[in-house]
């Protein structure tokens, strides 16, 4: 066991038999109990099926100069890779925060936040949809991997599920980011078993503050491949104000004023200047000068926590809730003003707000459509749960499942068979 955890934390909550198929005389497995969560996650259908999900540019949007955008699989597995830099540095176990990392997206439905806003609209007699809460259901329930008395989806450890929870606490009114439905409050109160009320652990914060570096930086260089994010137009000090008041208002508390300072010394960075001189062109210094951008910002992210939290904490082994993650202030701001240039320039566009309207009208009409065929249009794992719902509720949340487990390409397909058949024999 990894150092500062304990049985508690590789506990699974329903107990597994050994592996029967190995040959006799196999050399013993010296994989430990996290190591085997890492590995479930990473041969799992709903890791797979984020490949055709969107992350900012959805799947099949790239251009010639912006070559092949992020998906949320590939966003994922750059998520895990820098949670797992950052956790060997602190001593957390780095398979607890590499699981989390390739989990933390896995409940996000077809058409990535825009998705979600629907179904969670279109769910609110059932308690709702957010993301986080649709990742927990799957790595707890949904996904196919071990049966008991009931679907116990993938059986993680304690510690990784955990980890895996970025906001551990149900809904309650005015909030919109929660982490568990009601349905699903009996595993969720076993994995917080003898936590901090409403407290994450440390490598749900390293994961988080992954996810965090991982979209701002990534999603600046997808948006520059693409041409819709222009490094020299942030040399302009109202361009900048603009992007300060963006994240003011979206991502960060501090004021507009302090932001523009950070703002303008950060695109005063060699990494960034290099940039500045002219518009990304797709020649191969280009490409090299925008790879050393990204690469760069990111090694500064982690590197600034993880000595923030040193500074905090020593040189000691921490993991679980033996500590809180340390983000300095400034680096904060860099990373939500990472995070406003996208939302001005990607996010913000008018055809991508005019298609993502029709996005959510897709996928409110296929919930609808679906629920009226019944279980006869669902796939055949979530039939059992359709005929054991007890109400209407219950039917409701079988079917958001079955919506959310798409990809953007079989949200499209699914919606011209169901809707599109119904529209016509009208």
């Amino acid at each position: 066991m990894t150092p500062g955890y304990a049985e508690h934390d590789a506990a699974r909550l329903y107990p597994e038999p050994g592996k029967s198929a190995v040959l006799p005389g196999s050399w013993p497995p010296r994989r430990s109990p996290f190591s085997r969560d890492r590995a479930r996650v990473l041969h799992s259908a709903a890791l797979r099926r984020l490949a055709g999900k969107t992350q900012v540019v959805g799947p099949g949007e790239g251009s010639e100069v912006s070559g092949v955008p992020r998906t949320r699989l590939t966003h994922s597995l750059e998520v895990a890779q820098i949670g797992r830099g950052i956790a060997e540095e602190l001593g957390c176990d780095p398979d607890v925060v590499d699981t989390a990392g390739l989990a933390h997206d896995i409940g996000h439905p077809p058409f990535g936040h825009n998705g979600e806003r629907a179904l969670d609209s279109v769910a609110r007699s059932c308690g709702g949809f957010e993301g986080n809460a649709q990742t927990l259901r799957i790595l707890t329930r949904l996904e196919p991997k071990v049966l008991g008395e009931r679907e116990h989806g993938l059986n993680l450890t304690r510690a990784s599920l955990d980890a895996a929870t970025k906001y551990p606490w149900p809904r309650t009114a005015g909030t919109s980011k929660f982490g568990v439905y009601e349905d699903d409050r009996a595993v969720f109160d076993w994995i917080r078993e003898g936590a901090p009320d409403r407290r994450r652990c440390l490598e749900a914060q390293v994961m988080d503050w992954a996810d965090d570096v991982a979209y701002s930086v990534h999603d600046v260089e997808d948006g520059v491949r693409s041409g819709r994010i222009s490094i020299p137009a942030l040399t302009d000090r109202n361009e900048r104000t603009v992007v300060a008041e963006l994240a003011a208002k979206h991502f960060s508390a501090e004021p507009v004023s302090g932001l523009e300072e950070v703002a303008a010394e950060l695109v005063r960075l060699p990494v960034v200047a290099d940039l500045a001189g002219a518009e990304y062109d797709g020649s191969l210094g280009a490409q090299v000068a925008l790879k050393r951008l990204t690469s760069e910002l990111v090694g500064r992210f982690a590197a600034a926590a993880v000595t923030a939290t040193r500074g905090r904490y020593g040189g000691g082994t921490l993991t679980r809730y033996s500590a809180e993650l340390m983000v300095p202030a400034r680096v904060a701001a860099e990373v939500a003003l990472l995070k406003a240039v996208a939302l001005r320039y990607v996010l913000s566009d008018p055809g991508r707000l005019a298609l993502q309207a029709t996005q959510r009208e897709w996928l409110t009409a296929l919930v609808a459509a679906l629920l009226d065929r019944g279980h006869h249009a669902l796939e055949p794992a979530f039939v059992p749960a359709w005929q054991a719902a007890p109400d209407d509720g219950a039917r409701l949340r079988v079917v958001v499942d079955q919506v959310a487990a798409l990809t953007d390409a079989q949200a499209v397909r699914w919606h011209g068979v169901y809707v599109g058949a119904a529209a016509s024999s009208v």
